[in-house]
């Protein structure tokens, strides 16, 4: 195993090519959600309800899973928390309207892709905010494909999404690597041969690939 800062998996050959798979929020788009519930609460109690109440219940799985939607996410919380439904919904509709696309990681994307390396991408997402982004930007092209977890109602880190990508697009292990920013995503690939980089900002990960001989 090769163990640097953020960086797990087995040495690359230089100039080897390479199944590169992206998340998107955090690494490719900006993910803050603190930012986004003090842009809409300004009370520190209520920031830390709708946190603890919104943000971190199960029902946001269920919205990223893709079997639970805004309009009856809005109503559960709404009645979870005792705000108001139209507070909640101006939460709600703040969400997608957050996702950023990261214009560093961007090109280091297109970077990649110009290498030669095959890039996907594989990401939690809840369906209001996967339509707006496909809407809102258009360098979808340098992937080849990916998941959504709202489109086939799985989600990181259960195993069986990564099982899901990798059949679904033929992708050897081995010769694949994926990048998170969140640690307990990156697990369950490696427990299947990924290799892994967790993401901490675009110079970091493109240096630890580099050093995997991707770049």
């Amino acid at each position: 195993m090769v163990h640097a800062e953020g960086l797990v998996g087995y040495a690359v050959h230089q100039e080897a090519i390479l199944n590169l798979i992206f998340d998107l929020g955090g690494v490719v788009f900006t993910w803050e959600p603190e930012e986004i519930i003090n842009r809409v609460f300004a009370d520190p109690a209520v920031q830390t309800l709708v946190r603890t109440q919104i943000f971190n219940h199960a029902d946001w799985s269920r919205l990223d899973r893709g079997t639970l939607l805004y309009p009856e996410a809005i109503v559960r919380a709404a009645e979870r928390t005792g705000l108001p439904a139209s507070a909640v919904a101006r939460l709600f509709r703040q969400i997608p309207l957050s996702l950023v696309g990261l214009p560093e990681s961007v090109a280091l994307l297109r970077r990649l892709k110009m290498k030669g390396h095959r890039l996907f991408y594989l990401s939690n997402m809840h369906v209001a905010s996967m339509k707006y982004i496909e809407r809102a930007y258009t360098f979808w092209d340098v992937f080849e494909g990916g998941v959504m977890s709202c489109r086939v109602h799985l989600i990181k880190p259960e195993p069986k999404i990564f099982n899901y990508l990798t059949e679904q697009y033929g992708l050897n292990g081995t010769q694949t690597i994926f990048i998170d920013d969140m640690t307990a995503n990156l697990e369950p690939a490696e427990r299947i041969g990924i290799q892994t980089i967790k993401f901490d900002n675009p110079i970091q990960c493109e240096y630890q690939l580099e050093v995997l001989g991707c770049v």
